[in-house]
């Protein structure tokens, strides 16, 4: 089960603001996210629900990794995995603090930013996770977990991001220690 092995993420948008954006590599390289894919992957194949993995660069659709846990992953996934991304892109923070921003009402969401017919290319169900590096403006890249329910979606990414960072030594909102 989903909620045994990954956590519930924090619902309150100050804390889901100040978890993402403290959450800040000190370096974001293809082989970091090869890194974070896989480890992402791994967390998610004790899951038995199938899930897609995808992390592509910000300023670009340069995917530096993508994959899937188990059989059964649609087009669909794919779908979710575009809408995700695409919000992320357009307004710097993760979809779970849309979605907890606007009570998961995406019309209210479409109407305050008069998306109209392209409603539909944005997703505000949580999954999709900026990235960020100490010292650069904005986000470098876009971490997307799509299958599971939203709040796992977005828990085992940031899971993984802060287990990754205290491996390297770095506390959630602090710069990387020196040797």
């Amino acid at each position: 089960m989903a909620d045994s092995i990954i956590p519930m993420p924090p619902r309150e948008v100050t804390q889901i603001e100040h978890q993402d954006t403290s959450l800040a590599f000190p370096v974001f390289t293809a082989e970091t996210a090869w890194t974070l894919g896989c480890r992402l992957r791994a967390k998610l194949q004790l899951q038995t629900k199938p899930t897609v993995i995808d992390i592509s660069l910000a300023h670009s659709n340069h995917c530096l990794f993508h994959a899937t846990t188990h059989s059964g992953t649609t087009p669909d996934n794919d779908t979710w995995v575009a809408r995700k991304r695409a919000s992320v892109l357009r307004f710097g923070v993760s979809t779970w603090q849309l979605n907890n921003k606007y009570a998961g009402d995406e019309a209210a969401f479409a109407a305050k930013f008069m998306l109209g017919d392209r409603a539909g290319e944005y997703a505000i169900h949580g999954g999709g996770w900026p990235v960020r590096v100490r010292g650069v403006e904005g986000i470098v890249a876009v971490v997307v977990v799509s299958g599971l329910k939203q709040e796992f979606d977005h828990g085992v990414i940031v899971q993984i991001v802060g287990e990754m960072l205290e491996e390297m030594g770095i506390e959630a909102g602090e710069k990387k220690k020196e040797d």
